[in-house]
């Protein structure tokens, strides 16, 4: 069997949050993609497609996985979004700086142009935020905000 060229993942950093984008792993690439979620530090994963692999293996290294799958190439659902916003809240306000991951199934293949579609696109146009997530400094009084 061919072994798949699986792409790096990506961290993305804003303020004090921090997002590793990763590659769809399956049960035989799954020891691998643990590896890069601890060298991340990342505690939290949420999918947004459908399962390829067990969770067993990651919960018992005590990171989390969340399920919330949509169709692939449409714009995540308003209760998909209420979530993520929920658990950014929550994670970045209890732990400043730690790192959520994410994956698609082809999520990490869409920094290259022309890979957003015309529905995800106009979506991203349409799209006016809906909540706040306010995060102390610990050096300065005043909260610091990011519009997500």
């Amino acid at each position: 069997m061919a072994r798949m060229n699986r792409p790096a993942p990506v961290e993305v950093c804003h303020k004090n949050m921090r997002f590793l984008i990763t590659h769809n792993p399956s049960n035989t690439t799954l020891s691998t993609f643990i590896q890069d979620l601890k060298k991340y530090g990342a505690t939290t994963v949420v999918r947004v497609c459908e399962v390829t692999y067990d969770k067993t293996p990651l919960e018992k290294d005590g990171i989390s996985v969340m399920d919330w799958p949509f169709d692939d190439g449409a714009p995540p659902p308003s209760k998909v979004v209420d979530d993520w916003l929920s658990l950014l809240k929550a994670k970045f306000c209890e732990d400043p700086g730690c790192c959520v991951a994410v994956h698609c199934v082809a999520g990490l293949g869409r920094k290259r142009r022309g890979a957003i579609n015309s529905k995800q696109l106009t979506y991203l146009e349409k799209y006016r935020p809906k909540q706040r997530l306010r995060f102390k400094d610990p050096h300065n009084h005043k909260n610091k905000c990011c519009i997500m």
